[in-house]
């Protein structure tokens, strides 16, 4: 005659989180790689105002132009003469990327137009002068 089988509890219903970790890290690490930092000039500026101003999309290059003349780019102040050249790097390392000249409403004109002409050099072709937007 056969055993009566003993009577076991169910087991109680686990949930395995393993593949949730997984699918969280891997989002996390899209976002990241996928993100756009924001780069500070390092220097503030007074920039004027203007009704036609409009939103510059992929400004990656930042370069701020004081009312002292001074040169600003990644919170270094750079020398004239090497404009061109940090520009020029900072466009290689990513090739879509735009100038935006942030320039005090009280910079002198010639240092604008060199930041300008540097960034033309430097083989950026879109070059913008940044203004506030009139209200």
């Amino acid at each position: 005659m056969p055993r009566p089988a003993r009577f076991q509890p169910p087991e109680a219903p686990s949930l395995n989180i393993t593949p949730l970790i997984d699918m969280v890290f891997i989002l996390l690490i899209f976002f990241v790689v996928n993100a756009s930092f924001v780069r500070e000039t390092g220097v503030e500026v007074r920039r004027p105002a203007a009704k036609s101003a409009v939103v510059q999309a992929h400004a990656a290059i930042l370069v701020a132009v004081t009312a002292a003349g001074e040169i600003w780019i990644e919170k270094q102040r750079i020398d004239p003469r090497l404009v061109q050249a940090r520009i020029a790097r900072l466009h290689a390392e990513n090739p879509k990327s735009n100038v935006v000249i942030l320039a005090d409403e009280k910079a002198p004109t010639g240092v604008v137009l060199a930041v300008l002409d540097a960034a033309r050099l430097g083989g950026v072709e879109h070059v913008a002068v940044a203004a506030a937007r009139k209200p």
